[in-house]
């Protein structure tokens, strides 16, 4: 972890250098609160029983295994560009606590999904799956795995709120609108695809509270928030929502077309489970013999995706990604910040929503 805290400069002038660095250090500092936070809970239990320390080695391995950050880095810039202080540890746990609340999402989805991948490695229901097997254990191995995901997915989410606990108290409207919005959007999202009815406003609905607002449009209010700057609130939202929804588009054509190898988790899984995504859904309108594709059985991914290239929605999509985040960027160009900060929001516009580093 770094140890010397960057400072703003002293002059007041900060520029895009100036921001990263500062930006860098506290996202450090997250991963190294995350790590502490865990290992202490881990040397807890462990006293407790030898199982109860597997249970914490499993979360913080799935904690250290990679993932962009990027809620963290929205709270964290949304914070710095509202002028808050980059020595307060609250923003700190506040940032720590959307990442544990992310973790806890990402355990549940991968139940929900039947995923068996993430980030290159099995899911951890699959994995508890398979050593109750090959441990000769009794009871169903599926159903044990996926009882023990549920409840590590439980236990981050429990985290998430102790973390958050300490951080900067004018932020913790926003998390409470944050928590409960995830979790109906993904009660949305379970049941549009059991319907399986073409809704391209509910789709959109479901992309927008499930992933877009919780990815980039609430952590960026609460940053602002937590730094006193409740009147940055509606700009932050406009180019929030905004680039969010571009943001899980692009998770919608990487799921369509990505590479798992790349992305970290099994392609197709939309086409699977029947998620009603907006690139689905605009491609169902288009051509009815997508949806037979999906769920007749006989079928294979591929030939799914040679019939979403023939409607030319991919490419729609792709213009509607672009149209998104330039909205978010014009959203941002006259918010009362220093404009380093307006030039490094409108350039994670395009990093987040185009996968760049």
């Amino acid at each position: 972890m770094t140890t010397d805290v960057t400072s703003r400069p002293a002059d007041g002038q900060e520029t895009t250098a100036s921001v990263r660095r500062v930006t860098d250090d506290l996202l450090e500092r997250v991963e190294h609160r995350l790590r502490s936070f865990l290992a202490a809970e881990r040397d807890r239990f462990a006293e407790v029983d030898d199982r109860a320390a597997v249970v914490l080695d499993t979360l913080s391995e799935l904690v250290a295994s990679g993932g962009k950050r990027i809620r963290p880095a929205f709270c964290i810039t949304g914070y710095l560009a509202a002028g808050g202080d980059p020595r307060d540890p609250a923003i700190v746990d506040a940032a720590a606590g959307l990442e544990m609340l992310h973790v806890s999402a990402l355990i549940h989805d991968d139940v929900l999904d039947n995923s068996t991948q993430r980030r290159g490695k099995p899911t951890m229901h699959t994995a508890f799956a398979e050593h109750h097997e090959n441990s000769g254990w009794r009871g169903e191995a599926r159903r044990f795995g996926e009882g023990m995901a549920i409840l590590i997915g439980d236990l981050a989410l429990v985290y998430s709120d102790e973390l958050m606990s300490q951080a900067p108290a004018g932020l913790l409207a926003e998390w409470h609108r944050l928590r409960s919005e995830v979790h109906v959007g993904q009660c949305l999202d379970v049941t549009a695809a059991a319907e399986f009815s073409v809704d391209p406003r509910l789709s959109r609905l479901i992309a927008l509270i499930k992933s877009g607002r919780y990815t980039i449009h609430r952590p960026l209010v609460m940053g602002a928030d937590g730094a006193g700057r409740p009147d940055l609130a509606a700009a932050f939202a406009e180019y929030g929502e905004a680039i969010g929804e571009a943001f899980q588009l692009r998770d919608d054509l990487l799921d369509a077309f990505g590479d798992s190898a790349e992305t970290g988790k099994p392609a197709g899984l939309d086409f699977s489970q029947h998620k009603m995504t907006l690139l689905l859904g605009w491609a169902m309108q288009r051509d009815e013999h997508v949806s037979t594709l999906m769920t007749e059985p006989g079928h294979t991914p591929d030939e799914v995706r040679r019939r979403l290239l023939d409607t030319g929605v991919p490419e729609d999509v792709e213009r509607h990604i672009a149209d998104l985040v330039e909205r978010g960027r014009k959203a941002i160009a006259d918010a009362p910040i220093a404009p380093a900060w307006r030039a490094e929001l409108a350039d994670m516009a395009v990093r987040v929503t185009y996968r760049k580093n």
